[in-house]
Formats: structure tokens, C-alpha cells, sequence
């Protein structure tokens, strides 16, 4: 086996890319860059797909979610003081609740615009979210601390609150949060709970400032009784004042074949009962449905850019395989007077190409693997290197070696021995 014509082929191959070590070595650059980048670029790629189809699926697949739109401002009113009211209402929410076959339940949302403080740390940007007891089960946030909003809280009127991770880390950094009280508008709040982001706290780092927007969650009945229907917001000398019952409504669907008529329903509902069309209707089902579209088609736009960094590498190895047929004809021309068949020079050739080619691949696929974990670190991506994606970037880089070696071996077998011993 290792005196026969093809081991003898492969032999003399290495030993002829040895001999220009400089030159095999630049032309694997090309192979390898263009794997290492296929590999990375769909790991980049897989990696923001997945991040975007993780953060609909904490929306609750089996969830129908109808919310409210404010209408655009005139642009032509110079009035200092605008009202407006809008939105979904209380009898849109019953109707949800008690008329709509497949609904398990319905989660109201009212967000109270409201300054929030600890002695001397205040929060302007956190989202204040009167909510029932259900939110919790229907939307699977995680507590982190303590305990949710209660039924007996929302009856009760209860000042109480749950505070989102980051607004707890920056009121109470290494302390504890449960049972202190934080100042909600005009008045005080007791914390009896700590709730997890939706996104996964070691995903990213969050920043802890006064400019974080993160959640505080009291009972929606507390947050009416104190703060009213009326949401008033100043910028630059004016005043809006908005009048909505409620921003959002969270419909938990028995299963997930019914949750396309729940949101047919929905929007049938919407039509009838609010003419000026200040709502919408998000079914994540349906959201995810088009995010993994989104992200066969990213992977295949992807994967076609980083495959011409291939087909480049490719190229250069057609280049310097053409170059090296020219330099060795006088040594084709005495191989095949002493015997040497046309596809033994054939052979030869077509392992050089194959073995740049299988050379850049290995070191391609060490560097692209390397890249989407600095890119992770350094760059706060998400990046997920598939199984699939090592193996078609190597399978492409072989391909292309035996390809573009193909027209080079071709020219050197079919080259004329006398006129291949006459070339200086």
C-alpha cells in the first residue's frame, strides 16, 4: 500500500509544497480565511436569531397580547396643553375574559408615569406597571426574591411593590431589598419581592444608573386609586395628558392551536369598538414563526457572503497551482519519459491542491471557532457555533481545492514530453 502509485502521488505532493513552505503557507491563507469567516458569520448570525427568538418566546408562545397606540400628534397644534384619550378599556378586557372560547385568562397592564426613589437615588425612567396576580404564571417571569403582587394586595389596596433585578441592584446594591420602603410618586411602598429581566442576568452586563429603565410592579387597583386614569408627562413647556384604562391586555391561550382564533377574535373585537384603530394585536406564536423565516434566509444571505472569501482562496490556489505547472514542466517531461502515466501527474497535482486546500480548512476552522467566542466576549454578542457549520465550511474549502485544482493538474497531464524536456 505505501509503494502504490497513489501513496507515491501523495508523497511526492507534500514534498513539493515542503520545498516552498513560504509560498503553500500564503496560499492556505485564502482557504482559511474563507472558512474561519463562513464559520464565524453564521455563528454571529445563529447568534442574534436566537437571542431575538428567545426574547418572543418570553413573551409566552401561547399568549395573545393586545395593546394600546397612541395617536400622532398634530404637528400644526401650538396648544401647551394637550389631552388625549385612547386605548383599550375595561370593557374591552371583559369581553376578552368572559366571551372568548380558548382564554384561560387575561392579564391586565396600566403603566402609572411616576418619579421613583430611595433617599437620595431617584429613577425617572423606570416603568411603573400596575398589574394583577396572574402576570407572573401567564408571562413565566422568575422571582428572584419574595413574592409576587397577591389577589388580597389588588382587593386590599395594598402599598405594596415587586421590584424589577436592575432597580433593586441600584436602590439596595449588597443589600436586601425585601421589606424596605421606596417612594412611588407621593407616596411610600413596601418591597415584597425581586423579579428576574427577561433577559438572562448573565447575558449581558447592565449597566446600574440613574438612567436604567427597569420595572416596578404594584397591584393595578393600588395604582388607580393613587395615581388616577390620568398619565401627565412635561417636555419643553408642554403638558400631555393621557387618558387610557388600560396599555395592554396578556390573553393566556388554553393551547397553541387556538391561539390564531383567540387573535382573529381580538382583532374582529378591536375593529368594531375602537374606529380610530389605537391598538394592536402581537401573537409571538406568530412572531416566531417569522423570526425563524427570517433566520434561514439571514443564514443564507450569510452564508453566501463568507462563501466568496472561499471562492477568492479558491482562485489564489488556481493561481499558484498554474504558476507551479510552468515552473516544473521540464520536470513533467522527464517523469513521463520514464513512464510516468498521464494521471500520475494528474494525481500529483490534485494532491497539492487538496492538501492546501485540507490545511487551510483545519487551521480555518481553529480561527473560526476562536472569533465568535472574542466577538461574545468583547463585543457582548451573543454567538452560537453550530455543529453543521465546521463541517459545510470544511466540506466547501475541500471542494473548492479539488475544483480549482482540476484545470491545473488537467494542463500538466496533457502537457507534450518531448516539448516539456525542450522548456528552460
Amino acid at each position: 500500500m505505501l509503494h502504490s502509485p497513489f501513496a507515491r502521488s501523495v508523497r511526492l505532493g507534500i514534498k513539493s509544497l515542503y520545498l516552498h513552505k513560504l509560498r503553500s503557507l500564503l496560499t492556505t491563507f485564502g482557504v482559511l480565511f474563507g472558512v474561519s469567516s463562513v464559520i464565524s458569520m453564521l455563528a454571529i448570525g445563529e447568534g442574534a436569531s436566537e437571542e431575538a427568538q428567545e426574547q418572543i418566546r418570553q413573551l409566552g408562545s401561547q399568549n395573545v397580547i393586545l395593546r394600546s397606540l397612541k395617536p400622532e400628534d398634530d404637528p400644526m397644534s401650538s396648544q401647551t396643553t394637550r389631552s388625549t384619550s385612547y386605548g383599550l378599556t375595561w370593557s374591552d378586557y371583559e369581553r376578552v375574559a368572559e366571551t372568548f372560547p380558548g382564554v384561560e385568562g387575561v392579564v391586565p397592564i396600566r403603566n402609572f408615569v411616576q418619579e421613583v426613589r430611595f433617599e437620595d437615588k431617584i429613577l425617572t425612567n423606570a416603568t411603573v406597571m400596575g398589574t394583577t396576580a396572574e402576570y407572573q404564571q401567564v408571562t413565566g417571569r422568575i422571582l428572584h426574591r419574595g413574592r409576587f403582587v397577591g389577589p388580597f394586595d389588588d382587593a386590599k389596596r395594598s402599598n405594596v411593590c415587586v421590584l424589577g433585578y436592575e432597580v433593586a441592584r441600584y436602590f439596595f446594591p449588597g443589600e436586601e431589598a425585601l421589606g424596605q420602603a421606596i417612594k412611588i410618586g407621593p407616596e411610600y411602598f413596601e418591597v415584597i419581592g425581586v423579579i428576574l429581566p427577561r433577559v438572562p442576568i448573565g447575558a449581558k452586563e447592565m449597566s446600574v444608573s440613574s438612567s436604567i429603565t427597569g420595572e416596578v410592579f404594584i397591584p393595578i387597583q393600588t395604582g388607580i386609586s393613587w395615581f388616577g386614569p390620568m398619565n401627565v408627562e412635561v417636555n419643553s413647556g408642554s403638558r400631555t395628558i393621557e387618558i387610557v384604562d388600560i396599555h395592554e391586555l396578556i390573553a393566556a391561550v388554553t393551547d397553541a392551536d387556538s391561539v390564531a382564533a383567540v387573535a382573529a377574535a381580538s382583532r374582529t373585537m378591536l375593529e368594531r369598538q375602537h374606529p380610530l384603530h389605537d391598538y394592536e394585536v402581537v401573537v409571538p406564536l406568530e412572531l416566531l414563526a417569522r423570526a425563524e423565516e427570517t433566520k434561514r434566509i439571514f443564514n443564507i444571505v450569510l452564508g453566501c457572503i463568507a462563501s466568496i472569501s472561499l471562492l477568492v482562496g479558491g482562485i489564489g490556489i488556481m493561481n499558484v497551482m498554474l504558476a507551479t505547472v510552468n515552473e516544473r514542466t521540464r520536470e513533467i517531461g522527464i517523469r513521463r519519459s520514464l513512464g510516468a502515466k498521464r494521471h500520475h501527474i494528474m494525481m500529483q497535482f490534485l494532491v497539492e491542491t487538496v492538501v492546501l486546500s485540507v490545511g487551510g480548512g483545519i487551521l480555518g476552522i481553529g480561527l473560526g471557532v476562536l472569533v465568535p467566542y472574542l466577538v461574545e466576549h468583547y463585543a457582548d454578542m451573543r454567538t452560537i457555533v453550530t455543529l453543521q457549520a465546521p463541517f459545510l465550511a470544511f466540506g466547501i474549502s475541500v471542494s473548492i481545492g479539488l475544483v480549482f485544482g482540476l484545470y491545473p493538474a488537467w494542463q500538466a497531464a496533457n502537457l507534450d514530453p518531448v516539448e516539456a524536456l525542450r522548456h528552460e
